[in-house]
């Protein structure tokens, strides 16, 4: 399992930098500065978040599979594509609509860290 979000995190984070280089030198040219600053911030949580994916993954093999280092993982993935996804999409497609699912992935990540500091919580009790 720990593997498996290596590789996650290892794939969005090529997916951030990539969408990040679109924002930069195509995007900006084709919509206006506040839609850009709200793809950068996809961008942003993108990348921060696929970093937390990695650690996940090495935190599990130092410490074993847990359900809630699973938890984690599948919520921070599961908040990417929620948060992150739809603000790509809002900008790229005008779709003003998409915001409102936004948050569900900002709920997803906060979930995810806690069960992440929980976990490390109880590791260091073992």
């Amino acid at each position: 399992m720990g593997r498996l979000f290596i590789i996650l995190g290892s794939f969005n984070m090529f997916m951030s930098v990539a969408l990040g280089a679109f924002g930069a030198h195509v995007l900006r040219s084709l919509v206006t500065a506040d839609r850009l600053a709200t793809f950068n911030t996809g961008v942003h949580y993108h990348m921060i978040h696929a970093l937390g994916l990695i650690a996940i993954g090495i935190f599990i093999g130092q410490i074993g599979v847990s359900k809630m280092l699973t938890w984690a993982g599948w919520l921070l993935q599961f908040g990417i594509l929620c948060f992150s996804f739809s603000l790509y999409f809002l900008v790229m497609l005008n779709l003003p609509w998409l915001g409102a699912i936004t948050p569900i992935g900002g709920v997803a990540f906060l979930i995810g860290w806690i069960l992440l500091a929980v976990s490390a919580a109880k590791a260091n009790k073992r």
